[in-house]
């Protein structure tokens, strides 16, 4: 959608922009434009910006492939498990083959793959919403376990004979939160993060556009109405890492995460993302109230309300479990973590832009 075509002009800009990026993996060229072209859109509407710096050991993948039949089927390392130069085996038997969604890396059975298969090697065939490489998260991204591992795009033939290679370096590399503090008049009152994470797998535009926009939106709207309380906004890379940007940004706010800490309001993944759902996710019931009359207000009501039990699965998980009080934005995505997940076609901008909106209007609320 144009900026031509809409009066959504500003949040189809800030998206296409993100868009021209490249691969938005943490410590790379990717990472690195999009942390200076936030800060330089930050600085625009005003605010000052801080740069977080955290250091990694930087994967680079090599060569990564199954040989079967015959035939090499490239594939992408598994980002938590080591390498190999070679293992061979009956694919579903000493080299393990599943069928995994993204979702899949925050489930139990998941890990006890990982852990305690007994095999060889791993493959694992991505079943996204859409056909390709729908890599999953590296959660242990710094304590790499299990066997080799390799995501591929396609099915692979049960008990064949094969043989398969996962190549990388680590290097030592640097990534960096964009941080922006808002002072209020009341310092005493527990402050107000505003989070949403800007690293992902690829281009990753309605994974990661959607938060990007609620939050540059909300950081306009509390420079226009001073908060009550100061409000801390970050924007973390290390997402897809296991949350490394966020333990980095904690890491310096000892006790924020827990009861009597920070309130963390979360731009989640997949916010306006065109074909999926909306949901809210809070075990706060004044939270949760909040937000849903925001969005219903803006014209766009989420489209479930998450049990108050759930347990998050992106930065807020840690916050939930600490008794931290939280509230979180967070859609599906049919695109979720595919390389085609790329404006124009997997952002619904006039949706996203309502969201952003009634999101605003809450975190200014929150902080009065």
């Amino acid at each position: 959608m144009s900026s031509t075509a809409s009066p959504f002009g500003g949040e189809a800009n800030w998206l296409r922009s993100w868009d021209s990026q490249g691969f938005h993996r943490t410590g790379t060229p990717g990472d690195h434009a999009g942390a200076d072209w936030l800060g330089a859109e930050a600085r625009g509407l005003g605010a000052a910006v801080e740069e977080e710096v955290f250091t990694l050991d930087r994967l680079d993948p090599g060569e990564a492939f199954v040989e079967v039949g015959g035939r090499r089927i490239e594939g992408v390392p598994v980002f938590d498990a080591p390498a190999t130069d070679g293992v061979s085996g009956r694919l579903g038997h000493e080299i393990a083959v599943a069928a995994l969604a993204p979702g899949a890396v925050y489930t139990g059975e998941y890990r006890a793959l990982r852990r305690d298969g007994g095999h060889a090697g791993l493959v694992i065939q991505c079943s996204g919403g859409h056909p390709g490489l729908a890599l999953l998260n590296a959660e242990q991204f710094n304590t790499p376990y299990g066997a080799p591992a390799i995501h591929v795009a396609e099915p692979l033939p049960s008990g064949a004979m094969a043989h398969l290679v996962v190549r990388s370096v680590r290097a030592r590399a640097a990534a960096r939160n964009i941080v922006v503090t808002i002072r209020g008049r009341d310092p005493s009152r527990a402050p107000v993060v505003v989070m949403t994470p800007r690293s992902s797998w690829w281009q990753s535009t309605a994974e990661r556009g959607g938060g990007i926009v609620c939050w540059l939106e909300t950081l306009r709207a509390l420079l226009a109405a001073p908060p009550v309380c100061d409000v801390i906004f970050t924007a973390n890379s290390g997402h897809e890492l296991g949350h490394l940007g966020l333990d980095d940004f904690v890491a310096r706010r000892p006790g924020w995460d827990g009861a009597g800490g920070a309130v963390w309001v979360h731009y989640g993944a997949n916010i306006g993302a065109a074909g999926g759902a909306l949901s809210v996710v809070s075990a706060d019931d004044a939270m949760r109230e909040w937000m849903h009359a925001a969005l219903t207000s803006a014209g766009q009501p989420p489209d479930t309300m998450a049990p108050k039990t759930l347990v998050p699965s992106g930065e807020t998980r840690d916050i939930h479990r600490a008794g931290g009080r939280y509230v979180t934005l967070v859609g599906t995505n049919p695109w979720f973590h595919l390389p085609d997940d790329r404006f124009p076609h997997s952002v619904d901008v006039p949706a996203i832009a309502r969201i952003a909106a009634g999101a605003a209007r809450m975190v200014v609320g929150l902080t009065r």
